[in-house]
């Protein structure tokens, strides 16, 4: 985990970017931030070169390579399981069996898409500010 790399967002409603982009800009967190539409996109892009994000958040629903699908091929995928992102799951839809399921596949956290700016901004902040303090193998 590198905890001045990227943050990955992959989402690929336009409205939910926009209002995380600025919930990021106003909570002021250095990290550049990288939107992505779908699984596929995002896992090409993390397959570049020197590609050292800090964390990944992924919606579950989505087009061509769905979150469950990406995170299966990220946590089997060596060299990019020995980068040790923290993948959480960030959704408006949310069941059980859901949730069941990204645990199953080693996410480190489901979080719901909050209603309001104001919670949503708590949300993140718990979120950034506790990987923030964790301890990584890879960055010692």
């Amino acid at each position: 985990m590198n905890k001045d790399g990227e943050i990955i967002i992959i989402e690929d409603d336009e409205d939910d970017q926009f209002l995380l982009e600025e919930v990021f800009s106003s909570l002021g967190y250095p990290n550049k931030r990288v939107y992505l539409p779908d699984g596929l996109a995002a896992l090409e892009y993390l397959h570049g070169d020197n590609i050292a994000p800090f964390l990944i958040l992924s919606d579950i629903n989505m087009p061509r390579l769905d979150g469950i699908e990406l995170r299966q091929k990220l946590h089997t995928d060596e060299q990019l399981s020995l980068k040790c992102i923290p993948y959480l799951f960030f959704s408006t839809a949310v069941s059980q069996r859901m949730v069941i399921d990204a645990y199953s596949n080693s996410i480190q956290g489901f979080f719901l898409k909050q209603n309001s700016v104001d919670d949503l901004k708590d949300t993140i902040k718990v979120i950034v500010e506790y990987w923030k303090k964790c301890a990584a193998p890879n960055n010692f």
